[in-house]
């Protein structure tokens, strides 16, 4: 879960822009995620194909934990 705001601790998995399977490439949205204030698009920090989703839609995920893997070599 990428920090997304000043004071962000954790965040809500909302929608998955994207599923297992799709080219991915770096900075286009992924996954949007609620905080207490808004619902924010999360980028993709490098391009490559989704490999595994590990965050599932309403998860409560803390800053720093990993929510999906990407397979740079696809």
């Amino acid at each position: 879960m990428a920090n997304l705001g000043y004071d962000m601790e954790s965040g809500r998995v909302g929608t998955w822009l994207k599923q297992v399977g799709d080219r991915v490439e770096r900075g286009e949205p992924i996954v949007e995620v609620e905080t207490d204030k808004a619902t924010i698009e999360m980028e993709a920090t490098q391009s490559g194909t989704l490999a595994e989703i590990v965050a599932e839609t309403g998860a409560e995920v803390p800053v720093g934990e990993v929510v999906a893997f990407l397979d740079a070599d696809a």
